[in-house]
């Protein structure tokens, strides 16, 4: 796992230009003490605005087709372009988590599904996320090209290729899935799988 960098604001240093000001009235914001809590936090010193920094939520699928097989895309944009995942984004304010998987893989697959049980719950700190991942089962659509993805394609268990999965945390995922559905497939260890800076 590769190490957080935090900047000067206390949080991860690709984020920091984003957190610079206050929402409320625009002054600079301070990393530093603040009374009654119990870390040190993003706050501006002008009106009293605690800045949290909370991690946002990505919601995925592991879309099952009726042959027991696992649908994935090769990723068409970065992070991990050119790589396999289970379909996903990041959950919108106005949705819920079993909506917005729906959506989303709609969205990246063409593929039509119904949530079921969650196959885990993951965290990303490099990325500031955590990720939910459902066993979902096809009930629609095509298999097609998307804005995102590249190809969409059916695995087995046992000829999920490990070695091109795009994420850490859809290593995972994936284990999760395999070791219940097929105990007796060999799984990788994730540390083993080198992947791209940022995947």
């Amino acid at each position: 796992m590769s190490e957080v960098r935090f900047g000067p604001g206390g949080v991860p240093d690709w984020l920091e230009p984003m957190v610079r000001f206050c929402s409320r009235c625009g002054g600079q914001l301070a990393f530093g003490p603040i009374a009654g809590e119990e870390r040190d936090r993003l706050a501006c010193p002008s009106c009293g605005f605690v800045f949290y920094v909370n991690p946002r939520l990505v919601v995925t699928t592991l879309p099952i087709t009726d042959q027991g097989q696992v649908m994935l895309i090769r990723r068409g944009i970065d992070p991990g372009r050119g790589l396999w995942a289970q379909p996903g984004g990041f959950l919108e304010i106005d949705e819920t988590v079993r909506d917005a998987a729906i959506r989303e893989t709609q969205e990246e697959t063409g593929l039509r599904v119904e949530p079921g049980a969650i196959v885990g719950l993951y965290s990303r700190v490099q990325a500031a996320v955590v990720i939910v991942a459902f066993e979902a089962r096809i009930v629609g659509g095509t298999p097609e090209v998307t804005r995102e993805s590249l190809e969409t394609r059916p695995f087995a268990p046992d000829a999920i290729p490990w070695p091109e999965i795009a994420f850490e945390t859809s290593v995972r995922a994936l284990r999760d899935w395999v070791a219940r559905v097929r105990p007796d497939v060999p799984l990788p260890d994730p540390s083993t799988i080198r992947r791209p800076s940022g995947a």
